[in-house]
């Protein structure tokens, strides 16, 4: 009899236990309630997510947005964040998920859940020209004589103080930031995600500059949610296989990667 008793009272309990965590799955709920998707992500980084003439948001990420809040049935709303609070303004729901050209880490991926990877990118260097001859990969940049900087808390950070620790760093709050300075001659070389680098070497190079294009990190970018988020991970991931597989992904794709129509937008 007591066996029995207390086979029950676990089943109770277990009852009373199961709502509690099934409110950690409520996102994709919330969003159909509520008629709106939000996105929070940091307008910089060109082409994932900028700000155009008119002050609108646009870039790969935006337009990804759009196709997933459409596919959802919802408006959607971008929240524009700092980076530095891109993953708390996440844990405390100011918005239901980022897409802002993040990249996966195991240390990220303690905090937050990822996405099925839609893009794989790696750092690249800018470099002063005078420095050509003597710098060919970031191995020849592990000197203490030259001062290389990244954006602050960024992968492109990470990397350089894991793979080039002998080096002078500082950080910059933008990636714009960092650019300027290197055309200006504060410092001898940037270091920062590929796509970025490409735009910018093709914008603002203007002689004095050698872009170093070939990665030298492996960096799956992917969508954050909060944890414990089953029943929206397992939609976004479906998504992203249903768009790769329709042409929708390519189109998208080709309109910010493949072409330069977009500079239009976002140049003064």
């Amino acid at each position: 009899m007591k066996h029995v008793k207390f086979v029950l009272a676990c089943l109770l309990a277990l009852c009373v236990v199961l709502p509690g965590i099934a409110t950690a799955d409520e996102t994709l709920d919330e969003i159909q309630n509520r008629g709106t998707l939000r996105v929070g992500m940091e307008p910089g980084y060109m082409p994932f997510e900028m700000t155009n003439q008119k002050g609108e948001i646009v870039g790969f990420d935006v337009d990804m947005a759009k196709r997933i809040a459409k596919a959802m049935g919802v408006k959607l709303e971008l929240v524009s964040t700092a980076w530095d609070g891109i993953i708390p303004g996440l844990i405390t729901k100011k918005y239901d998920m980022i897409m802002s050209g993040m990249t996966l880490t195991q240390e990220r991926n303690m905090k937050v859940s990822f996405a099925t990877p839609y893009i794989v990118v790696g750092q690249s260097i800018l470099l002063k020209k005078e420095y050509a001859a003597d710098v060919k990969s970031y191995k020849d940049l592990n000197n203490k004589k030259y001062k290389i900087a990244s954006k602050l808390g960024t992968t492109g950070e990470q990397a350089v103080k894991r793979m080039i620790p002998n080096a002078s760093y500082i950080s910059f709050e933008t990636e714009q930031e960092g650019v300027m300075d290197l055309i200006n001659g504060k410092i001898d070389a940037f270091v920062y995600d590929l796509p970025f680098m490409a735009i910018a070497n093709a914008q603002k190079n203007n002689g004095s500059l050698v872009f170093l294009d070939e990665p030298f990190t492996y960096e799956p970018l992917s969508w954050a949610i909060r944890q414990g988020n089953h029943d929206l991970l397992n939609w976004l991931n479906n998504f992203m296989n249903q768009v790769k597989s329709d042409g929708t992904y390519d189109k998208i794709y080709a309109k910010w990667f493949l072409s330069d129509e977009w500079l239009k937008q976002v140049q003064n």
